[in-house]
């Protein structure tokens, strides 16, 4: 186990930044509730880039391998539109997928829109980084990190990474009793 800073990659990936003024709601719903849930110190690696399959290709290797990210969660791209590719991006750039994300999030959003069966979200691994993808929607961001983030501590331990402590009354991780 790892007790260093933890470095976290945030990428909202969009079109819309390209094309001038842009608040990135999105990206700040993942910091808010990255706040809100962990007690132990991290440190954001925080971008916005346009729907390109190679940009966010290399983006994520870059936060993997070069900037250390022991987890990466982005948001946007994961839909049916033609430019929605970040699934297909991360899944070119892991070495194994971890489907359980993507379907206990479609299973979460469910309950609140019947469209989230549209959403494509998928998480996996690319050396000792968990990658997540999730949807645009700042409501839905939550709900869907609600539904996983219990488990991605224990991911991270597993991985030899930074030890992940969150506010209890936010969110439990999960950890096996040793």
């Amino acid at each position: 186990m790892t007790t260093s800073k933890a470095r976290i990659g945030i990428v909202t990936v969009s079109d819309r930044a390209s094309a001038g003024v842009y608040e990135d709601l999105s990206g700040q719903a993942i910091i808010d509730t990255l706040n809100d849930y962990l007690t132990s110190d991290w440190q954001s690696e925080y971008l916005v880039i346009p729907d390109e399959q190679p940009l966010i290709e290399n983006t994520l290797k870059t936060l993997a391998d070069d900037n250390g990210c022991s987890l990466i969660v982005t948001t946007g791209g994961t839909g049916p539109a033609k430019r929605d590719v970040t699934p297909e991006a991360t899944e070119a750039v892991c070495d194994r997928m971890m489907p359980g994300f993507g379907e206990l999030m479609r299973s979460e959003s469910l309950k609140y829109v019947p469209t989230a069966i549209l959403s494509r979200q998928t998480a996996g691994l690319r050396g000792s980084c968990l990658i997540i993808n999730l949807p645009g929607k700042p409501k839905a961001i939550r709900q869907c990190l609600d539904a996983v983030f219990p488990a991605v501590p224990y991911c991270i331990d597993l991985m030899d990474g930074p030890f992940l402590e969150c506010d209890e009354a936010v969110i439990k991780p999960f950890r096996p009793k040793k």
